[in-house]
């Protein structure tokens, strides 16, 4: 099971349509306090829609915490600042995406710590970053694709009609 952490998150849209995504890949959301806000409020609830309830989330007071209750996880951080694109990793089916919080992203001081595994979405011209829940699906997306999209449901049906074979 894919694993995506938050560090700090500040929006609680971006929180909400990133933990409708975890339910929908089945992926474990990891929130690194402090939050932005709080997860009972109701633009979180409204931008997860019915999906909040279903949520896999467990919350951690800082870093330190999250690292001592997951020891030797391999954690892929994504950072505007890497060198290495995210689509050159190799994901393991159970590794963990962080990302950092919509402002400022992964402290300088994790990044440095963690080089091999920092990797960036290219991006045109000079533009600070993406929209966080966005930047989730992209990375998220493709290590569920390196890994042949396990157990996810890979054909669509339509509601009236029918498909031709």
């Amino acid at each position: 099971m894919m694993n995506i952490i938050l560090y700090e998150p500040e929006m609680p849209l971006n929180t909400g349509n990133i933990g409708r995504t975890c339910v929908a890949t089945n992926t474990r959301l990891h929130l690194i306090e402090p939050l932005g806000f709080k997860l009972n409020e109701k633009a979180v609830r409204r931008a997860g829609l019915d999906y909040w309830e279903k949520l896999d989330v467990t919350v951690y007071c800082d870093f330190s915490e999250f690292l001592d209750r997951n020891p030797g996880v391999k954690i892929y951080m994504a950072t505007t600042k890497a060198k290495k694109v995210y689509t050159e990793a190799a994901y393991e089916p159970d590794c963990y995406l962080m990302f950092g919080k919509e402002s400022a992203g992964i402290p300088e001081e994790i990044l440095i710590k963690n080089q091999e595994n920092c990797v960036r979405i290219p991006m045109w011209g000079e533009i600070r970053s993406l929209n966080l829940a966005n930047s989730v699906a992209i990375v998220l997306y493709e290590a569920l694709r390196q890994n042949g999209f396990e157990k996810m449901t890979r054909e669509g049906k339509l509601h009236r009609l029918e498909w031709k074979d």
